[in-house]
């Protein structure tokens, strides 16, 4: 065996340890301030503006960095994204 295929078996090792590390991964709509009196008053049916046009693209976060980019989706009963954009270098 090379050095290379040695490096190759190690990195490939070291990636496997990585595969089933859990990370947080949220699909952001858009975002809004609101002061606390705002939050407060909030009631079932309260509408929060966001700053973001309907039907334009969601951030998708992974460990709250931006790593893509993507539009709602229906996924049977379920609301899905799907990935439009991939950010080259994580924000």
């Amino acid at each position: 065996m090379t050095t290379v295929d040695t490096k190759k078996l190690k990195d490939r090792a070291n990636l496997d340890v990585l595969m089933h590390v859990p990370l947080t991964v949220t699909a952001e709509l858009g975002t809004s301030k609101m002061s606390v009196a705002e939050v407060l008053k909030l009631g079932t049916g309260s509408i929060i503006e966001l700053d973001r046009l309907a039907g334009g693209p969601v951030d998708l976060l992974v460990n709250n960095k931006l790593v893509a980019r993507g539009e709602v989706v229906a996924v049977d009963e379920n609301f899905g994204v799907r990935v439009t954009e991939l950010i080259s270098r994580p924000i």
